[in-house]
């Protein structure tokens, strides 16, 4: 099985001077996901989670909404010519009953920005494919005070960026700024997704009143992933997309980006921030 970590060969150059050393890189890998024994999806990662990784990405596609609702999560042996298991594919198998979505080259995905659907149709899907679809009904009130302070505790919990500085995070923090979870990928989506499968398997979705903070930018792909696992509050260090922004208004999500320090700009849902 891969590594989260892997040693390179690397000239330092410091202050005019050069010297040859190892490094360390974070590893990625890809992980092809399966459903009931068909391909689904192949994306890049970072070793770890793989399971939960599996059935987060099935929450961001409405394929799943509880664990009761999956039969098991396997890696595939023999998935290479010679038999042996790479695992690097995971096969996800539904319970008996559960409806098993059509899985064709023209499906239906809106996981990724690239996805080619025009932004009211990207909408529109989330909206009718949620299975959690009470996110602008969420209480949750946070205080900016809390929120300006969760980037240095989601820093200080990366502990392999400590060592590669090439991952991207994310955290699940309750409204008093209380860590639930942390998971690091070399994807973003990734780490979302790790988060919101281990939620799954812990039974804990929808995950009302928490709140999930990203490392990097906030695209309509995150946005999506919040919205699908019950989210009702998105916080970034950098930029949120207009899609992003408008998947947050159309759901009645809040979403918060630039949480540098004690800055933020609140881009939808600010009712649910106090002052």
């Amino acid at each position: 099985m891969g590594r989260v970590t892997e040693r390179r060969r690397v000239v330092r150059i410091r202050n005019g001077g050069a010297a040859v050393r190892p490094d360390t890189l974070v590893a990625e890998e890809p992980l092809e996901i399966r459903l009931n024994g068909r391909p689904l999806a192949i994306t890049m990662r970072t070793p770890g989670d793989d399971f939960a990784l599996a059935v987060g990405f099935l929450v961001s596609e409405g394929v799943l909404g509880s664990a009761s609702e999956v039969r098991a999560v396997t890696y595939c042996e023999g998935a290479t010519e010679d038999g042996t298991n790479t695992y690097n594919v995971v096969n996800v198998q539904l319970a008996a009953g559960v409806p098993v979505p059509d899985i064709t080259l023209e499906r239906n995905v809106y996981t990724t920005s690239s996805c080619g659907l025009c932004g009211k149709a990207s909408l529109d899907a989330v909206r009718t494919a949620s299975r959690f679809p009470g996110v602008s009904a969420d209480p949750v009130r946070v205080p900016a005070e809390v929120l300006t302070g969760l980037p240095d505790r989601l820093r200080a919990a990366q502990k392999v960026f400590d060592r590669t500085g090439g991952l991207h995070a994310a955290g699940l923090f309750t409204a008093d700024g209380e860590l639930l979870d942390l998971r690091e990928d070399v994807g973003r989506h990734n780490a979302v997704d790790k988060i919101v499968g281990r939620a799954l398997q812990a039974g804990r979705l929808p995950l009302r009143g928490a709140v999930l903070l990203v490392s990097g930018r906030a695209s309509f792909e995150l946005a999506q992933k919040a919205v699908m696992a019950g989210i009702p509050v998105l916080a970034a260090v950098s930029a949120p997309s207009s899609l992003a922004v408008d998947l947050a208004v159309e759901s009645g999500m809040t979403l918060i980006g630039f949480l540098r320090g004690p800055d933020m700009n609140i881009y939808a849902g600010e009712e649910r921030i106090t002052l």
